[in-house]
């Protein structure tokens, strides 16, 4: 059937970010897209939230991608 919930991971953005830049920076160098947390309350700034609802498969791909623009 249709699962009843989600799985998230919130993620502190690096220093140099807000929540909102550090989507855009994500979006533009490694086609991923995430929810900044300000989204949610001030207390969700400086952090972003992914949805873990892919295939493992495609998760590690994610985190290839982010681990390759946050480097460059």
């Amino acid at each position: 059937g249709v699962p009843k919930a989600s799985f998230y991971v919130w993620a502190q953005v690096p220093d140099s970010h807000t929540s909102a830049s550090f989507v855009s920076l994500l979006i533009e160098r490694a086609g991923i897209v995430c929810t900044p947390g300000n989204g949610f309350g001030e207390h969700g700034e400086g952090f972003v939230r992914f949805a873990l609802t892919a295939p493992v498969e495609r998760l590690a791909e994610a985190a290839r991608r982010i681990e390759t623009a946050v480097a460059g």
